[in-house]
């Protein structure tokens, strides 16, 4: 009773004082505490094709010497942290992903030269009218990290309360993918110190301050970390966690996606970010969460309890 307790009181607070979209970076002190709980690896888990279904039944890459498929400890959201860091830079830099790495790049590089112009009607429009105003506040509000650790405390209320394994693994992975990625969103913030569009002084698409003085980046925030979006991270991070803990339930990803969309129009229109800042995010917030919950393709532990 006490873990469980310990478990939901760990959540409240992550759910109260955190918010990775556009917090500070994470606080040194959580990842020398990480450092200090770090298990040893466990053995790697092969993954089995089931030869009648043509699926994957466990789904913990052999890659990754985390099982993910287990039921959480307490801590686990933040011990994990590094490994998932770690297995992140390995799997994404691979020759096999080039494509994909080459597409992200393009994609923005287009979009920062039309930044301007599809950032302007969205920003007149949210100044004239109040009802498109409200409904970006609100969509915002959806990606800033409270609502994501709102959803982990609910998951593991309820995973405790009726005693369902699969709610807690939930509400732990939501925690550990928003700090996993959320971390990384910070670094490359620090590091490419873009200016959002509200605070346009120099350039029109914003300019990219490479590498910033960090005091100056403290002090005037808005002025550097545009890129990339930590809202849509978060939101689409979050969303495949739950995607893969419960993909017999089709309605998820589209509800979903339909959130996200929201979300980036929002920011877009509040001048948080440009619309450039979202395909790196999109690929964050995916691939952490692939990454933390893996798709399990049918696994059998959908009905576990």
């Amino acid at each position: 009773m006490l873990n469980k307790f310990s478990f939901v009181l760990l959540l409240i607070v992550f759910a109260g004082i955190a918010s990775p979209a556009q917090s500070q970076p994470l606080r040194a002190a959580l990842l020398d505490s990480s450092a200090a709980h770090w298990r040893a690896p466990k053995v790697d888990t092969a993954r089995v094709i089931s030869p009648s279904a043509g699926q994957s039944i466990v789904s913990t890459p052999a890659s990754s010497s985390i099982d993910r498929r287990a039921e959480p400890g307490i801590l686990d959201m933040i011990t994990n942290l590094p490994i998932d860091w770690r297995d992140w830079a390995v799997n994404s830099f691979q020759l096999r992903y080039w494509p994909q790495i080459s597409l992200i790049a393009a994609s923005t590089a287009a979009l920062v030269v039309y930044d301007n112009q599809l950032w302007t009607p969205l920003a007149k429009e949210y100044n004239r009218n109040t009802t498109f105003q409200t409904a970006s506040d609100l969509f915002v509000d959806v990606g800033d990290g409270r609502f994501q650790f709102g959803l982990a405390v609910a998951y593991a209320g309820y995973g405790f309360i009726a005693d369902d394994k699969r709610a807690i693994r939930t509400a732990s992975q939501i925690c550990e993918v928003i700090l996993a990625s959320g971390g990384v969103v910070q670094l490359l913030k620090h590091v490419t110190g873009r200016e959002s569009p509200i605070d346009v002084t120099t350039n029109p698409t914003g300019r990219w301050d490479w590498f910033p003085n960090q005091i100056q980046y403290l002090d005037h925030t808005s002025h550097y970390d545009a890129f990339p979006s930590g809202h849509l991270t978060t939101v689409l991070a979050t969303l495949t966690v739950i995607a893969n803990n419960y993909p017999e339930q089709a309605w998820i990803k589209p509800v979903g996606y339909a959130v996200c969309a929201g979300v980036s129009m929002g920011l877009v229109a509040q001048s948080v970010h440009w619309w450039s800042d979202y395909p790196l995010a999109i690929a964050l917030g995916i691939g952490f969460g692939d990454l933390v919950s893996p798709n399990p393709n049918g696994d059998v532990s959908v009905s576990e309890t």
